[in-house]
């Protein structure tokens, strides 16, 4: 089985309370990207999306282009493995 490109982001800032979840998922319409977005119990947000690898750094680039006034830091790890997900959804 071929790999996908894999990546973890977590959004720190205000990205709770602010329609990040919501608006990831209207974004992740644009990308061929599968996955998923979720708040954490510690007020960040995370997101998983896997695709081809230009595709899911594109989907990042505009989430954070969209939400860029709510969010402070980022932290993103990166890699191939086999896909695991089959669409995008809210968490």
């Amino acid at each position: 089985m071929s790999g996908v490109y894999h990546a973890t982001v977590y959004f720190s800032g205000r990205v709770q309370g602010v329609g990040f979840r919501y608006q990831t998922l209207q974004v992740a319409k644009e990308f061929d990207v599968s996955g998923w977005v979720g708040n954490l119990a510690d007020g960040r947000v995370q997101l998983e999306a896997e695709g081809r690898a230009q595709e899911v750094k594109d989907f990042i680039a505009a989430v954070q282009e969209r939400m860029e006034g709510h969010v402070r830091k980022v932290e993103q790890t990166s890699g191939t493995r086999p896909p695991e997900f089959v669409g995008f959804a809210m968490r």
